[in-house]
């Protein structure tokens, strides 16, 4: 079976500095995602204007590249059915505040600020920020033996 739909993940610099890759990455593989591009990245001030292209300008953007250029961020594509809505909930609220346990920001983090992952929030969002993290060359295309567990 073949599931076409990608999604972005990013571990932002706080848990990679928190040492939370791993269990991130680890939600997802849990749930029957899989992993088709990683890759860690200290993001440039260009890159990330163009990532959150739609915040430049805004009163809290400043803060916002600062913090996310101040550290590596691991960058992740992950495939699989329904992923990108999936992915969000797994994620929580933007705000870990208001995010339920269980979430990895209900789980991981506390603060707006810090809250420890980016997912995309659409298809379309996906495909464009996969596009601006990732080549081509850098997503590779398997098939999962677990494939058949998972979808009828």
């Amino acid at each position: 079976m073949s599931v076409e739909e990608r999604t972005f993940i990013a571990v932002k610099p706080d848990a990679v500095q928190r040492g939370l890759v791993s269990k991130v990455i680890e939600r997802f593989e849990t749930r029957g995602y899989k992993l088709v591009g990683i890759k860690i990245i200290q993001a440039s001030k260009e890159l990330l204007a163009k990532h959150y292209e739609e915040h430049v300008g805004k009163s809290f953007y400043p803060k916002m590249e600062s913090f996310m250029s101040s550290g590596p961020i691991v960058a992740m594509c992950w495939e699989g059915k329904d992923v990108v809505k999936q992915g969000r909930s797994m994620l929580g609220a933007t705000n870990p505040c208001a995010s339920a346990p269980g979430t990895i920001r209900g789980d991981f983090g506390i603060d707006l600020g810090r809250n420890v992952c980016h997912g995309s929030d659409s298809v379309e969002s996906a495909k464009r920020e996969i596009g601006l993290w990732f080549k081509d060359e850098e997503l590779v295309n398997w098939t999962s033996n677990q494939a058949k567990w998972l979808y009828e």
